[in-house]
Order: C-alpha cells, then structure tokens, then sequence
C-alpha cells in the first residue's frame, strides 16, 4: 500500500529533471500520475502536452485529465539576466511567464474543482532568491517572489475549504543543465532532485494537512 494509492496527482513541467523526479516518486506511492510538459517525451504515466502561459491551454489540459487532487506545480526555470536598468522586456516576460503565469494558470484552472470537493494539495516550487534581491538576476527573482506571494494569498483564500496551499524554495537543484553551466562548482552541496521529491510528497501527505502557505528552504549545504 503506497501513501497516494487512488490519489490523481498532476505534476507540471513532467519531462524536466526535477518534474521526472517528483512524478516518479508520486507513482512509486501508488498514485496515478498525469504529467504536463511543453514538450513530448516517453515516460511512465500518461503526459499531456500543453504552453501553461497559455489560460486557454491549461484549462485545457486540466479538463482533459479530470480530477485533481494533488496539484505539484514543477514548471518553471532559471536564465541569468542583465542589471535590472539593462533588463530587456524579452528576459523579463520569459522569466514571469516560465515561472509566475504556468503557476497561476494552473491555479486559475484546478481550484474551482477543488473548492467544490472542498479538498486537496497544491505544491509550488519558488525559490530561495525570491526572498531577496540578486544582482543581474532580477527577473528571475521576481518572478519567484511572485510564486511565493501567490501561494500565501492561496492557501489563505482555500484553507477553510480543506485544501493545503504550500511552496518550497530550493537553492541549487542537482541537474545536468546546471552542472553543465557551473562546472566548478561543488555538486555534493546541491539539492537532488529525488530528495527535492520527498519533500513535495510530504506536503502533499495527510501528514501536512495542518500546513498552511508555508515557504520552506530546501537547500541543502549550498
């Protein structure tokens, strides 16, 4: 008996490495997994494509899975920028729309099942800097404190309906993209994403059900 057996979760940004990571461990528990994803890939549970900065698609979507009860929004990214003077508009909307807009359409398209069956989880994933300004990356700053914001305004808004509104805030997750673009750096430090997995699972347990808008670090040694 696995701790999400006869639980439909869907996880978004599935095909990523961290996205795989958390679908993976939601199915090893026993959950019927629907990923979503930009793009194409062969996996284990069924995954849709749709652009989640798109309302109309991720209503989409969401109709065509059906009932939601575990909600890990994974979706999102990370770009270096300019100075925030020498930010163009092109850095600026790609980071709201990769990381703010995908959670806030998905919000916009589950929560009204949710609320009518006065159940469920939803898991954001913000980021340790979206607590604090960074030089040259404040688009992407932004739009995580964007996504930590929303969580807050959430979880308040849908707490008296049984349904628990949490975001975790990672440092550096162990990927290859990122081991690709810091080559130097000290990989042991890093977050995996199995390990960020857990996390998402527990916030999405019985276990978490008296937790409410919380922001929490997950960071590793880094």
């Amino acid at each position: 008996m696995g701790r999400f057996d006869n639980t439909n979760v869907t996880v978004t940004g599935a095909a990523g490495a961290l996205g795989l990571a958390v679908a993976s461990a939601f199915e090893a528990e026993g959950a019927v997994v629907a990923g979503i994803d930009v793009i194409h890939a062969e996996t284990s549970f069924d995954l849709h494509q749709a652009d989640l900065t798109d309302p109309a698609d991720a209503k989409r979507v969401v109709q065509d899975i059906g009932r939601i009860d575990v909600l890990a929004n994974i979706a999102g990214g990370f770009t270096m920028g300019d100075s925030v003077a020498n930010t163009s508009d092109e850095t600026w909307d790609f980071m709201y729309n990769l990381n703010a807009r995908t959670v806030f359409n998905m919000i916009r398209a589950v929560v009204p099942q949710m609320s009518e069956r006065r159940a469920g989880k939803i898991v954001n994933i913000g980021a340790r800097n979206g607590l604090v300004g960074i030089p040259n990356m404040a688009a992407y700053s932004a739009s995580k404190s964007v996504v930590i914001r929303l969580t807050e305004s959430l979880a308040e808004e849908l707490k008296a309906l049984n349904v628990n509104v949490n975001c975790i805030l990672p440092s550096i997750i162990d990927t290859p993209r990122n081991r690709e673009d810091m080559p130097k750096a000290d990989f042991s430090a890093w977050v995996t994403p199995d390990a960020m997995a857990r996390v998402v699972l527990f916030l999405a347990s019985r276990e978490a059900d008296p937790i409410h808008g919380a922001a929490l670090p997950v960071t590793g040694l880094a």
